[in-house]
C-alpha cells in the first residue's frame, strides 16, 4: 500500500514513543462505540479511542524499527484496555496508549517485564465498574487475513475480537486493594465532576506519560 505525502511527513516527525505519544495525546478521543479504525483512518479523522490509538502507534513505531506488539487488559466490566507497548534502550518497557484517563494512557520504559507494566495500569483502572482480571501482549505480525490495520479505509473489527479470543494471563488486585481505590476515585469525582483524575493521583504517576 503506498504511503500518502502526509503519511509520509508523519512518519518522518514522529520517531519515538515520547513523540507519538504527544501527538495521541493532542488528537481528540472517538467516543464513537461503531468504529474501529486503522492507522489510516485514525490519521484522516484526526481522533482515536484506545485500540485504534494502539493501531496508530504500532504504524508508526513500526516504521522506526519497533515490533507491533500491543498489551490487552481484560477488565470486570468488559471495557478492555490496550496501549502499545515497547522496549526502550534501557531494556525496559514502556507503553504508548490513548485514553479518556490521564492514568491509563502511556508509561516510560522503566518496567523490568511486561507484567510488572501490566500491574501499572491496575489501580488507576478502578473507575465505577471496572478492574483489570487479565492480560496479554499480542503481536500484530501474527494476524493473518485482513482487514489491514495499517491502512483499510473501513473497521477493522477483526482485530478487537482477535485481542478478546488471545489467551490472557489472570491478574486481579486483592480485594482491599481495589475498594481503597474504588473509594479514592468516587471521592475524587465527587469533587471533580468533569475530570478524571491526573497522573499525580497515583503513587507511581512519574512513571506515567
Amino acid at each position: 500500500m503506498t504511503l500518502t505525502p502526509a503519511e509520509r511527513r508523519l512518519i518522518a516527525r514522529l520517531r519515538t514513543p515520547a513523540q507519538v505519544q504527544r501527538w495521541l495525546r493532542d488528537i481528540d478521543y472517538n467516543f464513537s462505540h461503531g468504529t474501529m479504525r486503522s492507522f489510516r483512518g485514525v490519521h484522516q479523522h484526526k481522533s482515536a479511542h484506545c485500540l485504534e490509538g494502539a493501531l496508530a502507534a504500532a504504524f508508526l513505531l513500526e516504521h522506526h524499527g519497533y515490533p507491533p506488539l500491543l498489551l490487552d487488559l481484560e477488565s470486570s466490566d468488559n471495557l478492555d484496555h490496550v496501549v502499545l507497548v515497547y522496549r526502550g534502550k534501557n531494556g525496559k518497557w514502556g507503553a504508548v496508549g490513548k485514553s479518556r484517563y490521564p492514568g491509563l494512557m502511556g508509561r516510560k520504559p522503566a518496567f523490568r517485564t511486561l507484567r510488572d507494566l501490566a500491574w501499572s495500569y491496575v489501580d488507576p483502572f478502578v473507575d465505577r465498574t471496572g478492574s483489570v482480571t487479565g492480560w496479554a501482549v499480542y503481536d500484530l505480525r501474527e494476524f493473518k487475513g485482513g482487514p489491514d490495520w495499517r491502512y483499510d479505509p473501513g473497521n477493522v473489527f477483526r482485530i478487537e475480537r482477535a485481542l478478546l479470543e488471545y489467551p490472557h494471563a489472570p491478574m486481579r488486585a486483592s480485594r482491599a486493594r481495589y475498594k481503597k481505590w474504588k473509594k479514592r476515585y468516587l471521592a475524587w469525582k465527587a469533587e471533580h465532576p468533569d475530570r478524571e483524575p491526573p497522573t499525580s493521583f497515583y503513587p507511581d504517576g512519574h512513571r506515567m506519560t
